[in-house]
């Protein structure tokens, strides 16, 4: 669980580069402003993420269940958080209608909020 976290870690933050990269030239004009921010916060939030696993990938020893669930609430919560971010970015560009996935991206923050509160929990735990 240790390396699939490290790994997860870095290719979010690959991605979350490459598509703030393609956020901030190409997509300027195709995308609404507020799509753009949309767009961007997404890619904020991955990054953020993939800071979260790396840093937690090298101090965890993924020994308990709590642990392993950390990583895996981060992971899954930024996938689904900024995935559905994104395809809702681009639901006026298709000329789809995506809202359906509206209520993923609240999901998948709360799995982050979830991973961050266990971290917190773990913290307070070992070190008191």
């Amino acid at each position: 669980m240790k390396n699939f976290t490290l790994i997860i870690g870095a290719v979010y933050g690959l991605l979350s580069v490459i598509l703030g990269a393609f956020g901030a030239h190409a997509l300027k004009k195709v995308l609404s402003v507020e799509k753009l921010q949309s767009f961007e916060t997404g890619v904020k939030y991955q990054m953020y993420s993939a800071l979260f696993l790396l840093i937690v990938g090298y101090i965890l020893k993924f020994e308990s269940p709590s642990e392993k669930w950390i990583s895996i609430l981060m992971i899954a919560g930024t996938f689904l958080f900024s995935m559905s971010i994104y395809f809702l970015s681009f639901s006026e560009v298709w000329n789809t209608n995506l809202k359906f996935l509206g209520p993923i991206t609240p999901i998948g923050g709360l799995l982050m909020i979830i991973s961050w509160a266990m971290l917190t929990f773990y913290f307070v735990k070992t070190r008191f």
